[in-house]
Formats: structure tokens, sequence, C-alpha cells
């Protein structure tokens, strides 16, 4: 599997919200520079961030991707390659793996 670079990552994020949002191509940059700030957040310890649910409720989360390298699997359910679509995470309170949308991020603490 080829490493990805930073911009190629924002690039893709930037694109799939553009395509699923209808927003500006700048509002788009600036949301996918934060999913990629919350991504690196959780490669380096846990994160408390929030995102509305499908059903229009939101979640606060506590998340981390620490020590979870692509295809590894977590109480037997196997993390896949990057979705550009989707953020998958660890939920330190649930003890599971989650994912959210990645229009619906409301905000990082």
């Amino acid at each position: 599997m080829e490493k990805i670079n930073f911009r190629s990552r924002v690039m893709k994020y930037a694109h799939q919200l553009a395509k699923s949002t209808k927003n500006s191509w700048k509002i788009c940059m600036l949301e996918a520079w934060e999913l990629y700030r919350l991504a690196k957040k959780m490669r380096q310890g846990i994160v408390r961030f929030a995102y509305q649910k499908v059903d229009g409720s939101i979640r606060y989360a506590n998340g981390t991707l620490v020590g979870m390298p692509s295809g590894s699997s977590i109480n037997g359910k196997r993390m896949t390659k990057p979705s550009y679509k989707t953020m998958a995470y660890f939920d330190i309170d649930k003890n599971e793996m989650r994912c959210f949308k990645i229009e619906n991020l409301v905000t990082v603490y």
C-alpha cells in the first residue's frame, strides 16, 4: 500500500465534502484541514470532539487512533483502508470502533 501524503489526504476530504455538502470550496478546504488535524491528534492521544449522528443528535466522543495500524483488528472487527467519506476512531468510553460521516463533524475540543 502506498503512503499518501497529507496534502493528498486533505484534498480527498475536501473533494468529498464538496460533493456531499455543495458548500463553497473555501469552506470544504477549512473543514478538510480540521478533519486532518483531528486524525493527527488522535494518532498522538485521546481527543474529545463532537459530531452529529444520523438521527440528528449530537455525540460527544473521546477517541483515539494510537497504536492502530491500518488493517488491525479490535475485538474481532477489522479496520480497513482509509475512507474519505467517514472518519473511524476507537471510542474510549464505549471501548469499540466507531465512525461518523465527515460532513457531520461539529467541533474538536
